[in-house]
């Protein structure tokens, strides 16, 4: 069973919540971030940066006050807003193309520990501690996680119908998405949707696996520091955003490499064909097409490598996904990328938001090779989760990507 319950929300007031909300701070370019501040009193960002005017070096910590501080400046100004009584957030938003819809609600803690919530990524320690230090500092936290659910034609009907009500927010932000979030506060709706999720035997994460890592550090600190602990305080929940599986799009990361490992281009064709049917495409643009078929581009020329029959073998759910397969066979024995994390020899880009990057890091000198493969499925995703296994960095870029500051979760 899982436990998802409503939760008060610090949020934007309504007049303002187009103003506030925002994308993730890593998702602006220098300028945009700086325009936004310049010219936007209201943005999220003035408070996730709050010495943006005014910069000088000081420690995480005092940069982790100021956040607090200027978190407590926007309530005291009515500019957030603190909900009356428990409440689950439906929140829709949605484009030509895609349109994505869940619930955004606390989750507990103790799921994510004992293995309720299931995860397919590692965490670093570091990023971990920093955060939780950061949770700790602040007092809130302003992105859920991206949780997961099986599909439920029953349950896709209680949110239609919650959706035929006025939203508290309707919205479009520049990237030309529709954002609405409607209230769910009647005791009626509470109940049915609590009670569905406490049917689930899992949820898997599917992007935030560091936030909810540090809240479980945060919960053990907490729990310890409180003489009076109970369980029911806000610290032993984080707040998350849970979509039906159907919702998500998952795109793949290609992979580029700044050199041969000291090969000639002639050895280096020679040591994949011991595993692979290499075709020559010249310059025409290819992309894989099936499972354990890669794309490859070098030296202005797409090639494409499948693998062949009989030389690899499938021991478990991760020796299965197409980013190991490729780390295995090329990227470790040939290429000798041991480290896929902290080796500055090998770089990524997400084929959703460029998908020309394979030929154009190549061709500008950054790197010498790139490779391409299909992005992984929901399936594939699930059967590591259950098997326990992490699967290699950057093996999936998934959507919906959630706004900052649309609801606060406070501790």
């Amino acid at each position: 069973m899982a436990i998802v319950k409503p939760f008060k929300a610090v949020r934007p007031s309504r007049d303002k919540v187009a103003l506030v909300s925002s994308k993730s701070y890593e998702a602006y370019t220098p300028a945009e971030l700086g325009s936004k501040l310049d010219f936007n009193p209201f943005t999220f960002l003035h408070i996730i940066h709050p010495g943006y005017k005014h910069p000088q070096e000081i420690s995480s910590e005092q940069r982790f006050q100021m956040v607090h501080d200027r978190y407590i400046e926007f309530k005291e100004n009515g500019i957030f807003i603190k909900e009356d009584s428990p409440t689950f957030y439906v929140y829709e938003s949605s484009d030509s193309l895609n349109s994505f819809c869940g619930i955004i609600a606390a989750t507990a803690v103790d799921d994510y520990t004992n293995g309720h919530i299931k995860k397919h990524e590692g965490t670093i320690k570091k990023r971990e501690q920093l955060f939780e230090t950061y949770l700790k500092a602040t007092g809130f936290n302003a992105e859920p996680v991206l949780l997961m659910y099986e599909d439920d034609v029953a349950f896709d009907n209680l949110l239609h119908t919650i959706k035929r009500e006025r939203p508290e927010y309707e919205f479009s932000t520049t990237d030309k998405r529709l954002h609405r979030l409607w209230l769910v506060q009647d005791s009626e709706n509470i109940e049915k949707i609590t009670s569905f999720f406490n049917k689930k035997d899992a949820l898997y994460i599917a992007d935030g696996h560091h936030r909810s890592a540090s809240s479980a550090l945060l919960k053990k600190d907490l729990q310890v520091e409180n003489t009076e602990h109970k369980g029911t305080e806000n610290y032993n929940y984080f707040m998350s955003y849970l979509i039906p599986e159907s919702n998500l799009n998952i795109s793949e990361f290609n992979r580029f490499i700044k050199d041969l490992n000291g090969y000639t281009d002639k050895e280096f064709f020679s040591k994949l064909e011991t595993s692979f049917i290499i075709k020559n495409h010249g310059s025409h643009f290819k992309t894989p097409t099936k499972k354990h078929e890669f794309s490859m581009y070098l030296n202005g020329k797409f090639f494409t490598l499948q693998l062949k029959n009989g030389v690899y073998n499938y021991s478990d759910a991760l020796s299965k996904l197409d980013t190991e397969i490729l780390y295995r066979t090329i990227l470790q024995p040939i290429l000798g990328i041991k480290d896929l994390q902290n080796n500055n020899r090998i770089g990524y880009t997400n084929n959703k938001l460029d998908t020309l990057s394979l030929k154009s890091n190549v061709d500008n000198g950054t790197f010498k090779v790139g490779f391409g493969m299909l992005p992984i499925t929901i399936e594939e995703m699930k059967e590591i989760a259950d098997a326990k296994l992490i699967m290699p960095p950057k093996t999936s870029y998934i959507e919906p990507k959630l706004r900052s500051g649309l609801t606060m979760y406070e501790f």
